[in-house]
């Protein structure tokens, strides 16, 4: 896998450089839907990666976020976010990154994020740990919820369903020291394993969002599962992760306030 990791983490640097160079140029944007957005800069990191993985290992297959899946003739699969943060970038706000992950039978063993701006590239295998630019990263060491600075987001879907994690975030509010909503998943995940974060809680994500962060978090010392306790899985409804020592608190506030939600014909209607 040494061989793999080195790939991934130049390519990681290759797809960033792109998007760093092209961050304050003049953009196309596409919209998906109401909010949701792709830009130029997107396609143009994504047909890097898929060229230079097809080209390399063209045996694997690949999911990415804006092209249909390809697939492999192996049990190895390359799941590829190529530009997380879209809408911070489309808006030059400089908080975004590429996230790079290899899945092998069905489980994620290599994890690659990097952020261009702060040229800061976070990687790590299964079983071997975490890093930051070539040093070793650890969870943080919080025990206090009331202490621990978090992180989240909010769904695309945000207008249009009141299972949008707002019921999440405003019971949350009161019990951390505070929350941070930078809107790139899975470098939020990144900053989790660097101990930066404490904890991060998240509905909706796909698996390109999640891939590497989740695995450079477990690899970091951290926890991983559902918001119900759940094992956590790439095709999990939602994701808590943290340190491991406020877990359980996060959890408990989390299921407090999904009693806010009720359900009525499978679908969510908020309780006032």
């Amino acid at each position: 896998m040494r061989s793999e990791k080195k790939f991934a983490e130049n390519l990681a640097r290759k797809a960033g450089t792109l998007l760093k160079k092209k961050f304050s140029e003049n953009r196309d944007i596409i919209y998906k839907g109401e909010i949701n957005i792709v830009t130029d800069a997107d396609k143009m990191s994504e047909d890097l990666i898929v060229k230079e993985i097809s080209r390399n290992f063209p045996e694997h297959g690949i999911l990415t976020e804006e092209s249909p899946a390809i697939a492999g003739t192996t049990p190895s699969r390359w799941i590829i976010d190529p530009l997380d943060g879209t809408t911070n970038y489309a808006h030059r706000f400089p908080f975004f990154c590429v996230s790079i992950a290899l899945e092998i039978e069905g489980m994620v063993s290599l994890g690659v994020i990097y952020d261009p701006m702060r040229e800061e590239l976070y990687s790590g295998l299964r079983g071997g740990g975490a890093y930051l630019n070539g040093k070793k990263i650890n969870v943080s060491s919080v025990v206090s919820l009331s202490q621990s600075l978090l992180a989240t987001g909010f769904p695309y879907d945000l207008r249009e369903t009141p299972n949008n994690n707002l019921n999440y975030f405003n019971t949350m509010a009161t019990k951390a020291q505070a929350i941070r909503r930078a809107g790139a998943a899975a470098l939020d995940l990144a900053y989790l394993a660097a101990g930066r974060f404490d904890g991060f809680w998240e509905l909706k994500l796909k698996p390109w969002d999640t891939a590497a962060g989740a695995l450079l978090v477990a690899e970091a010392g951290g926890e991983i599962s559902e918001i119900s306790g759940a094992a956590w899985k790439l095709s999990s409804p939602d994701l808590l992760a943290s340190n491991g020592l406020i877990q359980k608190s996060i959890m408990e506030i989390l299921q407090s306030a999904k009693n806010q939600l009720r359900f009525i014909d499978g679908k969510p209607r908020r309780i006032f």
